[in-house]
């Protein structure tokens, strides 16, 4: 030890402990947790899901911005003015989703409340075979299948179930349910078809589920116009005869509505569905030849086996939306156009909802609500493909999580945050 009470390198330096003057910060285990917990939650898919939402918001107002004649006006003299063309944005956006909300939620300008919750039934009404459809699609892909053919299922299951419904006279209840048996059989067996090629022969259910779309539409085109099949007698026009009042949907809420049970029944699909896929046997083998096929052969899951009973049971998911097309939204007859889209609808929402039961149903929810509420911008002299741009633009971003982690400046779930470097002072350096 020198005079100057500096240690001598040959003696050992204590090493500083935590808590004292000079020691490093020591970072507790629980802060560590909490921040990796918050760093998932924020750059989950339910957040991503979310701000795909209020980003195709954002670009749905700026198009309607563009389009709307009162800004295009006003913006020939902006430099003149600019707060003119700033206050005709404004009022463009924010009566296109008032309007919206009040086509898709409530209506304030209704005398009653009954009148003024039209909207939501009318939301729900939409949402009911987009929501059991998205399933069926959602059970596809997490078996790992691309179930691209939600629209011939859904012809040849509201075809089933329409042809049950104008053939037969059954007591009330039983008419109702036997006819929507046969849409889901009908669907299920159509879809079963995919699964069997899959599983048999290899062949791509992509390219399968295409082609069958295909015969769907023109087999059920040709029922249409043929007497004795699906064309109403007497009648030279493509649509079958009216449904038998026993297998109508009954009302859900009143006449004055045209909400049906059928969306009691999707809720149930619903539950169905999550019960499957997180409660059972069947769900796990389900979930483990989505996450890895060759690692659940090894296991022992016949993974054949789990490809036919997958594209049943979505089939027959998608048969409960074409039955309720058939059965509550046309009961004076089905036409070509039965399906409306809901098929390639489906793919969306399943995305949209990460092919998880109850986020489907959410989805479900929210593109109907689209649906009702562009009917009323549209009024409003809005072009509703502004509406489907917004459907196109919240399916992109969904499908592109690096990108709205990027645009929101979101973490990477699982990823370890970016350590600060540390400050190294000249006092430091020198030693």
């Amino acid at each position: 030890m020198t005079g100057t009470g500096t240690p001598t390198p040959s003696q050992p330096v204590a090493a500083a402990q935590p808590g004292q003057p000079g020691s490093p910060a020591v970072k507790p285990e629980n802060d560590d947790r909490w921040n990796k917990a918050v760093r998932d939650i924020m750059g989950g898919p339910v957040v991503i899901s979310i701000l795909a939402v209020v980003l195709a918001l954002v670009v749905g107002a700026i198009l309607i911005a563009f389009t709307d004649e009162g800004v295009q006006k006003a913006a020939g003299y902006f430099f003149a003015r600019p707060g003119d063309t700033f206050s005709a944005i404004w009022t463009a956006v924010s009566n296109a989703y008032t309007s919206m909300f009040q086509g898709a939620i409530y209506n304030f300008g209704r005398p009653t409340f009954a009148a003024g919750i039209r909207p939501l039934t009318e939301t729900l009404t939409f949402a009911t075979p987009l929501i059991v459809a998205g399933l069926g699609v959602a059970l596809a892909f997490r078996v790992g299948l691309f179930n691209i053919g939600g629209q011939g299922q859904l012809l040849i299951g509201a075809a089933a179930a329409a042809w049950v419904g104008f053939s037969f006279e059954l007591p009330p209840v039983i008419h109702l349910v036997v006819a929507v048996l046969a849409g889901i059989a009908g669907a299920a067996i159509w879809a079963g078809i995919v699964g069997l090629l899959k599983a048999r022969t290899g062949a791509h259910e992509v390219i399968v589920t295409i082609m069958l779309n295909y015969i769907a539409f023109y087999l059920i085109s040709y029922m249409l116009r043929t007497k004795g099949l699906l064309q109403a007698p007497g009648s030279n026009n493509p649509k079958a005869p009216p449904i038998h009042g026993n297998a109508v949907f009954p009302p859900l809420l009143g006449v004055q509505y045209n909400l049906t049970w059928a969306f009691v029944v999707v809720i149930g699909a619903t539950v169905f569905v999550w019960w499957l896929m997180n409660r059972s046997s069947l769900g796990f083998r389900f979930r483990a030849v989505g996450e890895n096929p060759n690692a659940a052969r090894v296991a022992g899951i016949n993974v054949k086996n789990i490809y036919v009973y997958a594209m049943l049971l979505a089939g027959a998911l998608v048969g409960v939306a074409g039955a309720s097309q058939a059965l509550g939204v046309f009961p004076a007859g089905i036409s070509s156009g039965v399906d409306a889209g809901i098929g390639f609808d489906a793919i969306t929402v399943a995305l949209l909802g990460r092919s998880r039961p109850w986020g489907v149903f959410a989805a479900g929810l929210l593109f109907g609500a689209l649906k009702a509420g562009g009917y009323t911008i549209q009024a409003g002299g809005i072009p509703i493909d502004i509406v489907l741009i917004m459907q196109s633009l919240i399916v992109l971003f969904v499908a592109a999580p690096p990108l709205v982690r990027a645009i929101f400046r979101l973490p990477t779930p699982g990823s370890a945050p970016r350590r600060q470097r540390p400050i190294v002072t000249k006092e430091v350096a020198a030693k």
